[in-house]
């Protein structure tokens, strides 16, 4: 792995607009300025008026934005999971939901998790979310990864079977191979669940999370000159990245049933594959 994904997986740097799953899960900054919910004894967490209208100007937003920029099934998500402006969503109730469509699901976590935490829960078809949401302040910015992120951006594909079955298998994958295989796993995940795109007709569209929840990302991501590339598993667990610039380099699936697919293949063998082969040319070093 690239020492430039190694550094920022010890936590040092996060960006709101597409914050890498080893980044957030494995430790938070010591300068975070923001605390995790407590549920009430039903399981609820209680958000205020001004937070209500944070997310609700973050929802109008964005949603409006991505109009011709997200996938088709992105939208029907929201649809399906019922998210609107008002009022800010709460986890049990996506998980109720979820459960109802797909069997997925979400859990409410601290900042800090272990990442054999992480990879258990999406074993169990679980994703992990923040609880806290960002201050009207820091609307376009946030540091840490808030609830908008998590569930704006990652929740609504958790009503596509093929998205939920790549998200459990990864969990699997990642517990029966064990830590040594685990940093080839985040570029996997970084390159399909935070930053993918998927073909559209003659064009693409976005599906990750980084995307979808960044208007500059999804800006740059579908404005016709981003290099983007047909998903290839070796290309992808060779491709370094960093997290604190737009990604100079996307890879576009043709459907999500080909995401699923991937489980089929051997994965053990293609990142030791990869590992033989050593990494691809860097494609930060001119775009930085």
């Amino acid at each position: 792995m690239n020492s430039t994904e190694i550094g920022r997986c010890s936590g040092k740097l996060f960006r709101a607009r597409g914050v890498g799953w080893c980044q957030r899960r494995e430790i938070m900054s010591k300068d975070a300025t923001y605390t995790s919910k407590t549920p009430d004894a039903e399981g609820f967490f209680s958000y205020s008026a001004e937070e209500d209208a944070v997310w609700g100007e973050l929802f109008e937003a964005q949603v409006e934005y991505l109009r011709d920029k997200a996938t088709p099934e992105y939208f029907a998500g929201v649809e399906l999971l019922g998210l609107k402006a008002g009022k800010v969503p709460q986890v049990k109730e996506i998980d109720a939901r979820l459960a109802e469509l797909t069997g997925a699901g979400v859990e409410g976590v601290p900042a800090i998790i272990p990442p054999s935490r992480f990879f258990d829960l999406l074993s169990q078809r679980k994703f992990p979310v923040a609880t806290f949401l960002r201050r009207r302040e820091q609307m376009e910015y946030i540091e840490e990864p808030d609830l908008f992120h998590e569930v704006f951006g990652h929740c609504p594909l958790l009503t596509n079977p093929d998205y939920v079955a790549f998200i459990e298998g990864v969990g699997k994958k990642a517990k029966a191979l064990g830590k040594g295989y685990s940093w080839h796993l985040f570029r996997l995940f970084w390159f399909t669940v935070e930053f993918g795109m998927i073909k559209a007709g003659d064009g693409y569209r976005a599906f990750g999370a980084g995307i979808v929840s960044s208007p500059a990302e999804a800006a740059h991501a579908t404005g016709g000159e981003a290099v983007i590339e047909p998903f290839d598993l070796q290309r992808v667990l060779r491709m370094p990245y960093r997290i604190d610039i737009v990604q100079p380099v996307y890879f576009a699936i043709d459907d999500f049933a080909q995401l699923a697919a991937t489980l089929e293949e051997d994965w053990q063998a293609a990142i030791d594959g990869a590992r033989a082969k050593g990494d691809l040319p860097a494609p930060f070093d001119k775009a930085a």
